[in-house]
């Protein structure tokens, strides 16, 4: 059996006046969101990464470059479902992913589920083989003063 495992990282300022979306779930509570030219779903976005390269693609920005006006605020979603179909077209499966969001706002635990159940569905996986977690970096630096948003993603996948 072929495997192999990638790791994603992706952090965002956050900022006024932007929706909050993380794992494809909107914090509607939110007066404020992440800094970026799509939805800026920096959870969406570290797994984007870690299911590239465990294929041993470029990264995300290659695929859908924030140059590029046709992914101004695109839904994170849509670009998971992508890079899930490129891996599907060169033979991959995903096996399961292991996230980890760290902010100190919003509050995430009482969304996991729901970010769970969205991440499945884009990529056709079961919940049961998304591993999700969310932490504070307990007041330290920019992402422990609530200033940004940091995701540490992992994935196997098989062929």
């Amino acid at each position: 059996m072929n495997l192999r495992i990638g790791h994603g990282y992706d952090i965002h300022r956050i900022v006024p006046g932007r929706p909050m979306i993380l794992g494809g779930v909107h914090f509607a509570d939110c007066d404020y969101g992440l800094d970026g030219h799509s939805d800026a779903d920096a959870l969406t976005h570290a797994i984007c990464d870690a299911l590239l390269g465990a294929a041993a693609l470029p990264d995300i920005g290659h695929f859908f470059p924030n140059t590029d006006p046709a992914y101004k605020n695109i839904d994170s979603q849509v670009l998971l479902q992508r890079v899930t179909a490129e891996l599907t077209r060169l033979g991959w499966r995903i096996v399961n992913i292991d996230a980890s969001l760290i902010a100190e706002k919003p509050k995430i635990y009482p969304r996991l589920v729901e970010m769970k159940s969205a991440l499945a569905k884009s990529t056709g996986l079961d919940v049961s083989q998304i591993g999700l977690k969310a932490t504070t970096n307990e007041g330290v630096d920019q992402i422990g003063q609530g200033l940004a948003i940091a995701a540490h993603a992992v994935a196997l996948i098989t062929k």
